[in-house]
């Protein structure tokens, strides 16, 4: 009677502990795919910057004359950035190619940055509608980049919170999720970040 007791009780506690486990691992690989996804959103936005940026430097051709280095500079920034995309894609969950996605994207931004200066001794070109019109496309873009990029991070926060608590640590390298994932943040944003603040003290 005692011995039938026990195996009931062994068992039963077993077999919560093993569901309990299987439910850590299920959250553990929903959030995974739910960073995953929120990554093919920035992919999207930024194969639709990248496709923009060519047509915006073929129209700024015709008026620049003096101004082909930075053209070149905005061309070769955004070919490093599209390959360095497709890397990304191809592993989200990767922190070395999420920080130099980040990298690439920022030194993008720079380039397009150096470039909108230069637009602006350039009022006929800004006046034309197609210029206008990509400047439009590009601000929209933009936008989307800059949402799809926070829902993204909050999606790795929201992974690494979980990953990183109690239990789930104890078994989460044990099952394929043994590091955190990265924050995507594009270079030329952790200038603004790093800004030195200011005292009259």
């Amino acid at each position: 009677m005692f011995g039938a007791v026990f195996w009931v009780i062994l068992i039963g506690s077993l077999s919560v502990i093993a569901l309990y486990l299987i439910g850590l691992y299920n959250s553990l690989v929903t959030l995974r795919n739910r960073f995953k996804n929120a990554f093919s959103q920035i992919e999207v936005q930024l194969k639709r910057r990248h496709d923009l940026i060519p047509n915006l430097v073929e129209t700024a051709k015709a008026y620049m004359n003096h101004e082909r280095g930075t053209l070149v500079a905005v061309t070769e920034a955004r070919n490093v950035a599209a390959a360095c995309l497709k890397l990304a894609a191809a592993e989200p969950g990767s922190a070395r190619s999420i920080v130099q996605l980040g990298k690439d994207e920022g030194r993008l931004n720079t380039a397009m940055d150096n470039l909108n200066v230069s637009l602006e001794e350039y009022p006929d070109l800004q006046a034309s509608e197609i210029m206008m019109q990509l400047n439009d496309e590009m601000t929209s873009t933009e936008d989307r980049i800059a949402y799809a990029r926070q829902f993204f991070n909050d999606a790795v926060m929201e992974y690494n919170i979980f990953r990183q608590q109690f239990p789930t640590i104890l078994m989460a390298d044990a099952v394929g999720h043994g590091s955190d994932a990265t924050l995507l943040v594009f270079e030329d944003s952790k200038q603004i970040q790093n800004a030195p603040t200011v005292s009259f003290t």
